[in-house]
């Protein structure tokens, strides 16, 4: 099945015509910018742990000016969904590409609606590496998950290759753009920086580094959607994020939050990292 001609045409012509208002309709956040903290489980987790898990981080105390999504597999999002307290939101891992049917093995946005999932986060690096998922796979599913009502995650992040033959602007531009060309409302999509070189491997990128990236992804929004949306889009860093280094990547400018791995899968380290942002919101 080729799924990449659908967006293709949405795809061409967002690279080709001028982003202004009175091209593409765009909704920017109002109000303050909240610190935003995404936990993805990933494939982990018992019926045991994960209820132990859900048990510490009800018995944390997360500040209230800080939002907090956590990401169980599948198979836990009900359990995760009526125990955990507020304010924790929970999120889906992935979603197909459209509205169910015969694809074994795939979950539709409206199966997560229905029972009463916000968020999905799209566009991982694991899925794009593991499951061959392009960047217009990714576009069509960011616009289908937000036409079900969803609110996205959206990914983006380069090897360690891509960085070091200086071809890392060229792929976040091409990741950013795939997003771009289908959101119509900012207010629902946050944007996570993943270097892949990072994730799951203990190497973590220096707060310069993740500010410079940050930099360019709120410049790349300002030059391709607009000012207004820019100046409030939340800008995630994920890579081997953990209670140790959390506080000083938060201080940096352009770093709204994070994508937390294998930390948020203990419950004293996933509210640490809660706590890392101490201002209730950056100027």
């Amino acid at each position: 099945m080729n799924l990449q001609p659908a967006l293709h045409s949405k795809f061409t012509a967002f690279k080709n015509v001028p982003s202004t208002r009175a091209t593409r309709r765009v909704t920017a956040m109002s109000g303050h910018g909240r610190f935003f903290v995404g936990g993805n489980w990933k494939c982990n987790g018992t019926a045991d742990s994960v209820a132990e898990l859900v048990k510490d981080l009800n018995a944390g105390s997360i500040p209230s000016h800080v939002d907090v999504v956590v990401a169980p597999t599948f198979i836990h999002l009900d359990y995760v969904k009526h125990n955990l307290s507020v304010p924790y939101k929970v999120s889906a891992q992935d979603c197909w590409t459209g509205k169910g049917g015969a694809f074994t093995g795939e979950i539709s946005a409206e199966m997560l609606k229905d029972i009463g999932i916000d968020w999905v986060i799209l566009g991982h690096s694991e899925r794009r590496a593991l499951c061959a998922e392009s960047n217009e796979i990714v576009g069509i599913k960011v616009e289908y998950a937000l036409n079900q009502g969803l609110n996205v995650i959206a990914c983006i992040g380069e090897t360690l290759q891509e960085r070091e033959s200086g071809e890392m602007f060229n792929i976040l531009n091409a990741q950013l753009s795939a997003i771009a060309a289908v959101v119509t409302d900012w207010t629902k999509v946050v944007v996570a920086y993943e270097p892949v070189w990072a994730i799951g491997t203990g190497v973590v990128a220096t707060p310069a580094q993740a500010q410079e990236v940050h930099a360019y992804v709120r410049k790349w929004i300002v030059d391709n959607v607009g000012a207004d949306v820019a100046a409030k889009l939340r800008i995630l860093y994920g890579g081997s994020v953990n209670d140790a280094n959390c506080e000083e990547l938060a201080t940096e400018l352009d770093v709204d939050g994070f994508l937390v791995g294998g930390a948020s899968l203990k419950g004293s380290s996933f509210v640490k990292i809660c706590n890392a942002n101490k201002a209730p919101a950056k100027a």
